[in-house]
């Protein structure tokens, strides 16, 4: 009922905002005269429409008074009215301006006694712009340039200071003189053409660019089946990759820019919106940003934004566009630019779209587990070869029966009833856990405005539905962006936005969607009476407790809620036409709040309070929950400021203007207050006033006690403040060729305490040329090469030079208050330095039909941090040191063509490609990673790529039994004798591949009929490996080697075991072998774990685990998929005019319908693996979208 009445009011109040304004929309005039001079009604014309009327003097000398009467007219047929029928002139509309003359009229008698202002009127190449107005300054009145660029103005001055202007181009101020003629050159207006890039901190012709940057409109990249950025740029964007681990609502995804520069920092690109620096709501530490494995559900900086109220996106690349942005710009920058309001009527839009995403089901090709049939028939097979089940097992299904028979609990025919009931009970955990997710979202606004004032508002409303029943996403967002023309010399914008966000999701022990896979479909939900049927679940010391995961969801949560605003103020002084500045002021605040909760009736409580829910606690001295659940919060406020001044040149001088300088130098402050508190509660009861209990004993539960005492909250308080300055200077000749420096200086508090470690400047140089102006064809529109050279630093905020000690409270034994060692001194470290070299070539043909980006670099990191294990004598056991030197190299390309292009229909085709090589060029400490770190892709190799995992060699399997065979080394222990943790590893085993693709991109059709539009997207990811799912280890059976548990579903690529000599030939899935049989302890132990390996690193726990992490399980990740399709038809003109609409577009999508992959990968998705717990991968959906404009 909630959700609905927040719904409603939503509702209510777009309706009122598009309500609202509908007076000021009408397209339609009315004009009433009655014996009016002609310079009256044009002046009231102007008044009435809006628009500039520029004319000479002379054309409305001698005309009569006008009398009429004009109603309900659109603009022309006013303008025919008055102008035309009774005035005797002719207009010319170009752009926000109307253009007077008199019929036939050129006034010669009169303009033969004054004098002749005259000039030309042409762009930077000479070519003349014709319609370009030429006014007086102070007044109406001027002229308009011929098809020739020329102009001509009669005055009784001998001097006269005009302002010339043309759409999409700069204007400029002149003083003229009589009788010599003058030659007026205009320069593209970067700001108002569509070919532009927005760094954030200026705005650059992308034709003129030296850097690096690929730009993307928002509506080439938005998706209605997400509802954040990030989400939607896999495969859109050269040399940006994404890596989607899970693709529940909500979830960020990791991205990198052009490989991977730091080892051990943060590794995600900077987020700027509109110019400003944004941040992550919840700090989290670079070790789990970089974890492959580790889920993103807090989300990043952007997480808030309403991709509606995007316009567009630059990715800033290389060092040169990103050297502008200092220390925090190492991994790429990501420039948001969000929309404005435009000169014009009011428009008022509302976008709607809603979303229906498919569940997971047992029958799609990605799920390839037993049934129960099945999974009963496994069990008999089992039971008949005499196995020997696990000590302690959940018994449930048929090996509970088999129990219960022999037990003589249960007769043959009441055995047979259970097991005909088991086989055909096939239990939908997908089903129960999941559901098919409706979604919508909602966004109305109204934008325009008149020469001086533009406004953008817009409110939106977002509540997600996820396929797994546990999550869910509602966001509220809003923004009113301002911008106001005080006067010639100043113009201000004011930015305000903000968000609302609540979302929900499981606890991570729960696991739903692993829990469906790997459950058995023969254990019921519910009881004959429909109450939950528990069955007794084992936890790590072997104790047994009530478990339904229906239950467990019933009873715990994770919620987050998140309030952000910013506030930005931009004040620009325009000097004179090529001298600017800017004073902007951004400030953002956001509350995040965390909260999750178990309940007591929870077997996670269970364990904790070692008993049953309303059981006696038999052991009260080991309970460390004894009543009640368990509660966590967290709260962070994070509060920034932003000041910056810049003064920007855009300098014309020389002959014809050929030579010219931009410059941009400015000062910036950054504050960044970080604040948090966090506490975790037991004793907590959520259905009972939220209360907590106050009188458990300490001294008969003392392990409660015992943990009360050591469970304090943690309070995080963090002060980050940075002063920088920057500086970029480009010098251009002839438009031809460029050279760009860029350099900028931070400072910061937490770069350490000495003026040389405080400060690092970063630069970069680069330029181009246009080669394109030597080639003399049609056919090339622009040729432009381009190349840069940069270097940047990264400096870890959590290192210091010198000793930090945190101040401790009164300590009851000394009597003292004690002090902690809060980080302890790393003098040597020194700043972690990355050079880079790229170069780029940017072409368009056949009138633009035709456009290319190509580019290709090469990044070196020296100094690179990463982290030593020492002995903890020293009072830390890792020390961070600059060992490593990474390189990082690649090309890419993007290419638009439009092969198709009529009055009626339009085909157009773009593709980008990336391909990025990384690599390890320096030896990390002998001592730093353990197995497990290899195994799972996170240990750094030298030669490797970062995120290259390890396998063990698979030899095959035991003819005699089935065993798995690995090349483990037996017969050459001296080999690893002596040697370290990472000698012995790279020995033992050999890199299987990268975890993260090298190659990511995407194939775009669209096609445009009239009011019909339809696109096609393809997207593709190459080079990434993966493990198939773990089927024999610990990971599969949540027990110990291969021990089968009654209560786990199994892979049906079991049925294809090994079962008899022989099978080895046709199979490499190994047998089961049972604890009673002689040959299972020669594969439960590895030889290094005996007592005469002492001086052999340990190489595995069993031989059925390496089994699981050996190559023969490693697959390609590799796949081609439909990630959208999509057809739009927008009402024609003729019909909006009818229902006074501006636009009415209605849309069907359709996402990830297929993906075509390694047939080996039955069972899961590439996007899976067996490293950890299986998340989420990608649904197909179906979403209808309506788009109303006003």
């Amino acid at each position: 009922m909630r959700e609905k009445q927040r719904l409603r009011n939503f509702l209510l109040l777009v309706f009122a905002l598009v309500a609202l304004p509908l007076s000021a929309v009408a397209q339609r005039y009315s004009a009433s005269y009655h014996a009016a001079p002609v310079e009256h009604v044009v002046q009231d014309l102007q008044q009435r429409t809006g628009y500039d009327f520029v004319y000479q003097k002379q054309v409305l000398s001698g005309l009569p008074d006008v009398t009429c009467q004009c109603s309900d007219l659109s603009l022309g047929a006013l303008l025919d009215c008055v102008l035309r029928d009774h005035c005797g002139l002719v207009y010319e509309i170009s752009g926000k301006t109307i253009v007077l003359k008199r019929v036939g009229g050129t006034h010669r008698a009169t303009q033969q006694h004054k004098l002749a202002v005259s000039g030309t009127v042409t762009d930077a190449n000479g070519e003349p712009l014709q319609w370009a107005t030429v006014k007086i300054k102070g007044t109406g009145t001027g002229a308009t340039t011929d098809t020739n660029g020329h102009f001509q103005i009669f005055t009784e001055s001998q001097r006269l200071t005009v302002e010339v202007s043309y759409l999409g181009f700069n204007s400029v101020m002149r003083t003229l003189m009589a009788g010599h003629p003058a030659k007026i050159i205009l320069h593209a207006d970067d700001k108002s053409l569509d070919e532009v890039v927005v760094t954030g901190y200026q705005v650059l012709n992308k034709r003129s660019l030296t850097s690096a940057v690929s730009t993307a409109k928002m509506k080439d990249l938005e998706r209605t089946d997400m509802s954040s950025l990030d989400q939607m740029l896999e495969g859109k964007i050269p040399d940006l990759l994404i890596n989607n681990n899970s693709f529940e609502v909500g979830v960020a995804p990791k991205i990198r820019i052009r490989g991977t520069s730091t080892l051990i920092g943060n590794r995600e690109p900077l987020w700027v919106v509109d110019g400003i620096v944004v941040q992550d709501p919840v700090e989290i530490s670079p070790e789990e940003l970089n974890d492959p494995d580790y889920v993103n559900r807090i989300g990043n900086a952007i997480a808030g934004i309403n991709p509606q109220d995007i316009e567009r996106i630059d990715v800033l690349k290389d060092a040169a566009a990103t050297a502008i942005y200092g220390t925090k710009a190492a991994n790429g920058v990501i420039v948001v630019t969000t929309k404005r309001g435009y000169e014009g009527k009011p428009v008022v839009s509302y976008n709607f779209s809603m979303n229906y995403k498919v569940r997971p089901r047992y029958t799609d090709r990605s799920v390839d587990v037993m049934n129960s049939k099945e999974r009963v028939q496994f069990s008999r097979e089992l039971v008949q070869d005499h196995y020997q089940f696990p000590y302690l097992m959940t018994t449930v299904g048929y090996e509970k029966n088999v129990q219960d028979l022999n037990n003589g609990a249960i007769t043959f025919d009441e055995f047979q009833q259970r097991v005909a009931a088991d086989e055909t009970r096939n239990t939908d955990w997908f089903k129960l856990l999941c559901h098919d997710a409706l979604s919508t979202q909602h966004t109305a606004s109204v934008s325009g405005g008149s020469s001086k004032s533009r406004y953008y508002a817009s409110m939106g409303y977002d509540n997600e539905e996820d396929v797994i029943k546990a999550n869910s996403n509602e966001r509220y967002t809003w923004s009113l962006n301002l911008d106001n023309t005080f006067s010639r010399l100043l113009t201000a914008s004011f930015t305000f936005n903000g968000y609302h966000q609540r979302r929900s999701y499981y606890q991570d022990e729960i696991a739903p969607l692993n829990y469906a896979y790997t459950t058995t479909r023969t254990l019921p939900v519910y009881q004959d009476n429909g109450e939950y049927y528990y069955y007794k679940r084992k936890q790590s010391d072997g104790s047994l407790y009530n478990y339904n995961i229906l239950n467990e969801l019933a009873n715990s949560y994770n919620h987050q809620k998140v309030n952000s605003m910013t506030f930005t103020t931009n004040l620009r002084f325009t000097f004179t036409d090529w001298l600017t500045a800017n004073a902007i002021l951004s400030v953002t605040n956001s509350n995040t709040d965390l909260e999750n909760w178990w309940g007591e009736r929870t077997w996670h409580i269970a364990t904790l309070r070692g008993s049953e829910y309303g059981a006696t606690i038999d052991y009260p001295s080991s309970s460390t929950c004894p009543v009640g659940g368990e509660l966590n919060r967290t709260s962070v406020t994070n509060r920034s400021y932003t000041a910056r001044f810049q003064v920007d040149a855009n300098k014309f001088f020389g002959e014809d203007d050929q030579h010219n300088i931009y410059a941009t130098f400015g000062v910036e402050a950054n504050s960044s207050k970080y604040r948090s508190y966090a506490s975790t509660q037991r004793g907590y009861f959520r259905d009972r006033g939220e209360t907590f209990v106050s009188d458990i004993d300490p001294t008969i539960y003392t392990s409660y006690a015992s943990w009360a005492m050591g469970n304090v909250p943690t309070i995080v308080d963090d002060l980050s403040n940075t002063l920088s300055t920057y500086l970029s200077v480009t010098y251009a000749y002839k438009q031809l060729w460029r050279v760009n420096l860029n350099g900028r200086v931070d400072g910061s508090n937490k770069f350490g305490d000495r003026s040389n470690d405080r400060f690092l400047p970063i630069w970069s140089v680069s330029g181009s040329y246009d080669v394109g102006h030597w080639i003399n064809t049609k056919w090339v529109d622009y040729l432009t090469a381009k190349a840069s050279y940069g270097f940047q630093g990264n400096m870890l905020d959590t290192e210091s030079p010198v000793m930090t000690i945190r101040k401790g409270t009164l300590n009851s034994y000394y009597n003292e208050n004690l002090s902690t060692i809060n980080s302890h001194p790393n003098p040597d470290l020194k700043w972690e330095k990355t050079n880079s070299i790229n170069l780029g070539l940017d072409m368009s043909f056949f009138d633009h039909r035709l456009e290319m980006e190509l580019s290709a670099f090469y990044k070196k990191t020296t100094d690179a941090f990463m982290n030593k294990r020492v002995s903890t004598v020293n009072g830390v056991s890792s020390y961070v040191i600059n060992g490593g030197d990474v390189t990082n190299k690649g090309y890419s390309f993007d290419i638009t063509a439009t092969p198709l292009r009529t009055r009626d229909f339009r085909w157009s085709v773009s593709t980008s490609f990336s391909k990025i090589v990384n690599t390890l060029d320096s030896r990390p400490a002998a001592q730093t990673y353990e197995l497990s770190d290899f195994l799972n892709g996170t240990a750094l190799v030298k030669g490797q790529a970062v995120n290259t995992f390890y396998s063990y060699r698979f030899l095959g399997l035991s003819p005699v039994d089935g065993g798995p065979l690995i090349d483990d080394y037996y017969n050459n222990q001296e080999a690893l004798r002596g040697l370290s943790k990472y000698d012995t590893y790279t020995t033992v085993l050999s890199a299987s591949g990268k975890r993260e693709a090298d190659i990511q991109g995407s194939l775009t059709n669209t096609f445009r009929y009239r009011q019909w539009h339809a696109s096609v997207v393809l997207g593709y990811s190459l080079g990434a490996k993966t493990r198939l799912f773990a089927m024999y280890g610990s990971k599969a059976t949540g027990g110990y080697g291969s021990n089968i548990y009654s209560e786990k579903n199994y892979s049906r690529d079991y049925m294809n075991r090994w079962r008899k000599p022989g099978d080895e030939k046709t199979t490499n899935l190994p047998s089961i072998i049972s604890a009673s049989s002689s040959a299972y302890y020669k594969y439960s132990n590895v030889w290094t774990k005996m007592s005469d390996a002492s001086e052999v690193n340990t190489i595995g726990n069993n031989y059925w685990e390496m089994y699981d992490y050996s190559d023969i399980r490693v697959v390609s990740a590799d796949y081609l998929k439909l990630q959208s399709l999509s057809l739009t038809y927008e009402l024609p003109n003729h019909v909006l005019d009818r229902i006074g609409l501006q636009r009415l577009a209605l849309t069907l999508s359709a996402y990830n319908l297929f993906t075509i992959c390694d047939s080996a990968l039955k069972g899961q998705t590439p996007t899976q693996g067996g490293f950890s717990t299986i998340q989420l991968s990608d649904r197909p959906s179906f979403s209808f979208g309506l788009n109303v404009q006003f």
